[in-house]
Formats: C-alpha cells, sequence, structure tokens
C-alpha cells in the first residue's frame, strides 16, 4: 500500500518541485532587472540582500498567480465582474 502511494505521489512531488524551480528561476530574473534598473551591479549586495530581493520577486510571482486564479475560477462559474 506505501509503495502504491509513493507511486501515486512521486509524479506530483516531481512537477511540484519543477513549478518552484521555476518560479524561482524566473524570480532571479526579475531581480537582476530590478538591481539593474536601480543603476547598481548584483555585486554591489552581499548574498543576504540578493536573497531578499528574490525572495520578494518570489512573493509577488506567487502573488499574481493566485489572483489570475482567482479571475480564471470567476470566468469559469459565470461571475463576472464587468456587468
Amino acid at each position: 500500500m506505501n509503495k502504491t502511494l509513493e507511486k501515486l505521489t512521486q509524479p506530483l512531488n516531481k512537477a511540484k518541485a519543477s513549478f518552484k524551480q521555476k518560479i524561482r528561476d524566473k524570480a532571479i530574473s526579475r531581480a537582476e532587472t530590478r538591481i539593474i534598473l536601480a543603476g547598481k551591479k548584483p555585486e554591489d549586495f552581499n548574498e543576504d540582500e540578493l536573497e531578499v530581493i528574490v525572495k520578494e520577486e518570489e512573493d509577488k510571482l506567487k502573488q499574481q498567480l493566485k489572483e489570475k486564479g482567482l479571475m480564471a475560477a470567476a470566468v469559469v462559474l459565470g461571475l463576472g465582474w464587468f456587468h
């Protein structure tokens, strides 16, 4: 029974890890852009400061995904804000 459960959850865990990595990669890219737009270089920041910037970008991405998900759910349910 336990092996069956592992076989069922393994693809989900793999997909979840892949999704998290894609979010992280996008957040790093956004953080680099943000740093450049501020007229600085990544080398101007220590590791902790860079991690904070990347975390902020991850949080923004996750919030945007949640908002889009809620809007999609509203459309599917036929709830409209544009009446």
